[in-house]
């Protein structure tokens, strides 16, 4: 039995069985390999990804649970040429060391700024909480965070 998927904005179509994790229909079937395994229990976020514009953890999410859902990978959101406000924020502020965590933070942020343009540093660092950096770099993400929000805030 097929399943689509409404993924960055195109009707994607799979094979796997319904409580295939998203993670790994993204991964192993649609070649858009930005969300990360990491640990496969949802909590360090490497997988994130956003769903009807809100952050879940594709290594837990069945893909029966996604309906007619709209799925958002990094893929969908930015590219080399143009990237989003929130990926050029990261880039500018260096805010990654070996990157792995990098994507699920950047879709984290979205969620974030979706939703609040003027996020505190405090509202940052809740936001991420959920996302781990085995790096250090959290310093540089909040700060890479605060500066998409004024970039986005101005447009």
């Amino acid at each position: 039995m097929a399943t689509n998927l409404k993924v960055n904005g195109q009707t994607r179509r799979t094979t796997a069985k319904p409580d295939t994790p998203l993670l790994y229909v993204l991964r192993n079937d649609l070649q858009l390999n930005g969300a990360k395994f990491g640990c496969g229990l949802a909590q360090c976020g490497a997988c994130t990804v956003l769903l009807n514009g809100k952050a879940i953890r594709s290594c837990q999410t069945p893909i029966s649970t996604i309906g007619n859902g709209e799925i958002t990978t990094i893929e969908g959101i930015g590219s080399l040429a143009t990237p989003h406000p929130v990926q050029q924020a990261f880039i500018e502020e260096q805010a990654a060391q070996c990157g792995y965590c990098t994507n699920g933070m950047i879709m984290a942020a979205k969620d974030l700024l979706d939703r609040n343009l003027r996020p505190s540093e405090t509202d940052v660092r809740e936001a991420l909480a959920g996302n781990l950096c085995r790096c250090g770099t959290h310093n540089r993400i909040v700060r890479a965070v605060l500066r998409a929000a004024k970039v986005m805030g101005r447009t």
